[in-house]
Parts: structure tokens; C-alpha cells; sequence
């Protein structure tokens, strides 16, 4: 599934097992890094690595495409770090149960307001970036979105949006973009807003507001079916 030692480089999973960093097993389809000693897989949030550009190693033009997007897309890297007045902070979390199969999504702000809702038949990925979509739209005004999943904050963090976009919604590696009908209105909106950023929280940390959305998405997922 990849060369011993090369801990950084994200893959999907082609079966369930167990993370070596966290007690939630890895389900199919999930990225996963090899452990820092190699001897073992565990789920790229919980390494904090980068993915690639949904399902294949970035080229040198995603590259390009990341630096034109710094400027219009704002990223940060602690999800803690201070916040200028006046912006709201909203975390964000999906669950699946199967991948495929039922799923949820969840959003919070600290002290305020929480969104769910629920889907009978997605994938991880796709309710990660479907609590993105459902808190821009929820919360007007500058706002940081918090998520564990390096699928959606690299995304932006990292340009892939524009790439896609160039390349026709096809990724570097000449495959059809995964989850587009999610990504376009999700990407459209970041665009139309402009002033949403994004920041990266490791999952399954005992961060109390990525346990919240966590569980909030997983509660969801039950009401899926």
C-alpha cells in the first residue's frame, strides 16, 4: 500500500484496520500515512499529514494554482489561534457508518448556535464537506471554519479548487474530481463570501468542540437509518 518509511505520503485505504494513533478503525476509502516508525497505518488527520489533491499525488502546477489561492483564501494552521474581533469560529465534523452507507454532519460555534442533519447513503468525505457547505451557509459574517478533515481544509489550503477547475474537474492524476456536486457550491460559496478561511484541528484529540461536532455527527448518522 505504499513504501515503509514514507509516512507522509496519504493514500486511501482499500480495507478496514486498526489506527495506530487514535481507537476509530480506518474504513475503506478513508486517507491513511504510514506511522512515523513505519510499522504501522493510521488516518492522515491524526498525523496531521497533507493529502493530496483528492486521489492523487499533487504536480508541480497544483503548486502554482496554491499560491494564486493563498491570497484570496486565507488559511491558518492552529485551531486555537486568535481570531480578529467580530469573527465568528465554527467547527465542523461528518461520520459515516460503513462508508459507504449512513452518515451525518454537524457544526458548532462555542457558546452558540449547532447544526445536523443526516444522509442513508454517503461516504466520510462527503459529510466532511457537507458540514463545511452547512455552516458558511448558516453563519453570516468572517468566519473560520475548524475541521479535522485534511480533505477539506487542504483543499483550500492548498488550491486544489483551482486546479480542478483549469483541468475541467478532473485531478492530477486525469480522474473525475470525487464529491463535485459537493465541492462546486461549497467552492462557489468560499469564492462568493470571501471572507471565510480555514483552519486544521487533529481529530480525536480531546479538543472539546471537535468532540462535540464529532458527536453530533455520529448522532446524526444514527437518524440516517
Amino acid at each position: 500500500m505504499g513504501r515503509r518509511g514514507d509516512t507522509m505520503a496519504p493514500m486511501l485505504a482499500k480495507y478496514a484496520t486498526r489506527c495506530a494513533a487514535c481507537p476509530t478503525r480506518i474504513a475503506p476509502g478513508e486517507e491513511i500515512v504510514r506511522s512515523a516508525d513505519g510499522s504501522a497505518w493510521v488516518h492522515a488527520a491524526c498525523a496531521g499529514a497533507p493529502p493530496s489533491d483528492g486521489d492523487a499525488p499533487a504536480k508541480a502546477p497544483a503548486k502554482k494554482a496554491a499560491k494564486r489561492t493563498a491570497k484570496r483564501v486565507p488559511m491558518v494552521q492552529t485551531a486555537d489561534e486568535p481570531v480578529p474581533a467580530g469573527t465568528t469560529v465554527a467547527f465542523t465534523d461528518g461520520a459515516c457508518r460503513g462508508n459507504p452507507g449512513p452518515g451525518g454532519w454537524a457544526w458548532a460555534v462555542q457558546d452558540g448556535p449547532q447544526g445536523s442533519g443526516h444522509d442513508p447513503a454517503t461516504t466520510n468525505q462527503r459529510m466532511e464537506v457537507r458540514a463545511a457547505y452547512e455552516a458558511i451557509v448558516a453563519l453570516p459574517g468572517p468566519l473560520v471554519v475548524v475541521s479535522d478533515s485534511t480533505y477539506v481544509v487542504n483543499c483550500f489550503k492548498n488550491g486544489w479548487w483551482v486546479g480542478w477547475r483549469s483541468r475541467g474537474w478532473v485531478n492530477s492524476a486525469k480522474k473525475p474530481v470525487a464529491n463535485r456536486d459537493l465541492w462546486e457550491p461549497l467552492i462557489d460559496l468560499v469564492e462568493e463570501r470571501g471572507d471565510v478561511s480555514f483552519r486544521w484541528v487533529k481529530g480525536h484529540s480531546g479538543h472539546p468542540m471537535n468532540d462535540l461536532v464529532d458527536r453530533l455527527a455520529v448522532e446524526a448518522s444514527h437518524q440516517a437509518g
